[in-house]
């Protein structure tokens, strides 16, 4: 690896911690650096999967203010998300690559619409003041199962939809649910990074890369990631997924 790749795949990692502890989507800035330095598809999705995990972990901690009084919300919800990122996994490596080549340019597709629809997404939800506690209820468990699913096979724009589905389902102030949203969104990943790093063909480099920037990011990302412009977030992760599709479709 040269100085430059590695710099590029280390400021990726940063980055993406940030944007994932703040807005969720970070895989979108991470997964097509790596495509762009030559590693296959399903190569850069499980070594970047793996090199965010320390990253959530760094920002759960970061909005662990937050998380006071939800321990049981997140040891339940959680059980769901790690369940669900643990097939993910193993629907990854069990489908042929050419079926991940087929289905991430969708996958990124729709995380670059949830990234553009997330302002009105928060606004929706910002307004229901009063809202009815479903957190107890199997529709909850079931989404966030779902929700695993998908973290676990590729998880751009996880956190988004986590970030929606809580939102309805939970009556507390959107911080506390992007910190829950942080736990939910790191056990999906994690259980899915520790399977790949037994079954499947890891790029250590690169994923030791991700994993240090992102762990700065995670910090960066609950400590002044309020402060930052959404739209200027958003508007990278947009020219970067676009660039991914390109580069998967054209490949």
């Amino acid at each position: 690896m040269g100085i430059g790749e590695i710099l590029a795949i280390a400021l990726a990692g940063l980055a993406a911690g940030t944007v994932n502890t703040v807005v969720g989507s970070g895989t979108l800035i991470t997964f097509p650096v790596l495509l762009a330095f030559g590693y296959s598809p399903v190569t850069a999705n499980v070594s970047n999967t793996i090199g965010l995990v320390p990253g959530s972990v760094s920002g759960a901690l970061g909005y662990r203010r937050e998380l006071a009084g939800q321990r049981r919300r997140a040891m339940r919800l959680g059980a769901c998300a790690v369940l669900g990122g643990l097939i993910g996994a193993a629907l990854l490596l069990v489908l042929p690559a050419s079926a991940f080549d087929a289905i991430v340019p969708v996958f990124i597709a729709l995380a670059l619409v949830l990234v553009i629809l997330q302002p009105r997404i928060n606004r929706l939800l910002a307004e229901r003041h009063t809202r009815v506690d479903h957190e107890h209820g199997a529709l909850t468990s079931l989404a966030v199962f779902a929700t695993g699913i998908y973290g676990g096979y590729f998880g751009a724009a996880q956190g988004i939809l986590l970030l929606g589905i809580l939102g309805v389902a939970l009556p507390q102030d959107l911080q506390r649910t992007n910190a829950l949203k942080n736990v939910l969104a790191g056990l999906a990943n994690g259980v899915a990074g520790l399977y790949f790093a037994v079954a499947a063909d890891i790029a250590w480099a690169p994923a030791a890369l991700i994993a240090a920037g992102s762990i700065v990011g995670g910090q960066i990302g609950s400590t002044y990631g309020r402060r930052l412009s959404p739209g200027a977030l958003r508007g990278l992760i947009v020219v970067l997924g676009v660039t991914a599709i390109v580069r998967l479709v054209t490949g």
